[in-house]
């Protein structure tokens, strides 16, 4: 009998409905077995992120010296600046948008302090990491950095084998068990009478990033028609069957041979589109970095929380060298923020479940813009590397 498996969107609706619905009538006894599992659950997942960062950033950038030259060099400035343009124009239109229609003084207010109105566990375990999030970084980048100018391999393989073991992790444990976390998150939201307020946000946070979506798809393709001197919306049209490829695999190195194929037909030469697709499909994840400014921005309006053009310029520029560690691992993306969400906009355990909820219901269309973007990058780097490039 073939087994049918289950997409995770799915399991994370399920599960929200699931919290919702049983909320209405479980008691507060059983209700807060699964309060104590989310307790449980949250420390250890506070105790992973430093792991998660040291094991998937830090090959993610020694891999990047691997060939390095100049082509590298300049596809992998385009990438990033792509990325953080992403995350600055969600930013600015987010500010325009959100105050207007998401609610402000909301029992989301409380969430800095979710003991003082919702069900408490029934014990707490702590889980003190090995080290803050800022350190797991710093470690991160200084020895990534130096992996890709050394020779010598014991390091490098060392590391390889340290993200196999974190990738294990992420997909044994923290993806099959998210489900249930995000369960007992909405079950004692609904307990607590404040669930309706969040699903309402949740639809219209999802309505305002996909228009974002196709809003920043236009910026990069006319970008890279009027560097390429090519019509920008024949462009995009050629990729469309990479987006659709995306949208169903939820995956950027599932689509990697479409993303190929339409990049070369939109002029691409083949050796420039076989260099440049694959490592955009690594370190370019401009729709990723898009949700998780826009999901971060419209969790701390909720909870009332100041949101400044200070205090997100810095997240930006750290979420977009973060986000090369997120391709190939379910939830990379996401996994890969909670550490500078946690260290550098304070959200607590139910914030980043929220944050996780919000992320995943809009997954495949993360991953359908990143990709997307990949084939307008292709375009310009084929038009930089010039004639004489073979």
């Amino acid at each position: 009998m073939k087994k049918i498996r289950v997409s995770l969107l799915t399991k994370v609706v399920i599960a929200i409905a699931a919290g919702v619905l049983f909320g209405q009538f479980l008691p507060g006894g059983i209700a807060r077995i699964f309060v104590t599992f989310n307790s449980l659950f949250g420390n250890f997942l506070s105790f992973s992120i430093p792991l998660i960062i040291l094991g998937l950033v830090t090959p993610a950038i020694g891999d990047l010296g691997k060939g390095a030259g100049k082509l590298l060099l300049i596809t992998a400035l385009i990438a990033y600046g792509s990325t953080v343009f992403s995350g600055f124009f969600t930013f600015l239109s987010g500010s325009a948008i959100f105050p207007h229609i998401l609610p402000t003084n909301t029992e989301l207010t409380a969430m800095e302090n979710p003991e003082d109105f919702m069900l408490t566990p029934y014990f707490v375990v702590n889980m003190p990491p090995l080290m803050d999030v800022m350190t797991a970084l710093l470690l991160s980048f200084t020895i990534g950095l130096g992996l890709s100018n050394i020779a010598g391999t014991t390091l490098r393989d060392s590391f390889t084998d340290f993200k196999e073991i974190i990738i294990k992790l992420i997909e044994v444990v923290i993806i099959p068990l998210l489900p249930l976390h995000i369960f007992g998150i909405f079950l004692n939201m609904t307990v607590s009478g404040q669930v309706m307020s969040i699903i309402t946000m949740f639809l219209k946070v999802i309505i305002v990033i996909f228009a974002l979506h196709v809003l920043l798809l236009l910026i990069q393709f006319t970008i890279a028609g009027a560097i390429a001197g090519k019509n920008p919306l024949r462009l995009l049209k050629n990729m469309l069957p990479a987006y659709a490829t995306a949208l169903g695999t939820q995956s950027s190195a599932a689509t990697i041979p479409v993303t190929l194929a339409q990049a070369v037909k939109n002029g691409v030469r083949e050796n420039i589109a076989i260099f440049t697709v694959p490592l955009c499909a690594t370190i370019h994840l401009a729709g990723s970095t898009m949700k998780i400014v826009a999901c971060a921005m419209a969790i701390m309006i909720m909870a009332g929380e100041p949101v400044t053009f200070s205090n997100f310029s810095g997240f930006i520029m750290m979420l977009g060298i973060t986000m090369v560690a997120a391709p190939g691992v379910p939830g990379g993306a996401i996994m890969a923020a909670l550490g500078i969400l946690q260290s550098m906009l304070g959200f607590n355990e139910t914030l980043q479940a929220l944050m996780i909820a919000l992320y995943i219901a809009m997954d495949s269309f993360g991953t359908a813009c990143n990709v997307t973007g990949d084939g307008a990058i292709a375009v310009v780097v084929d038009k930089i590397a010039g004639k004489n490039t073979p």
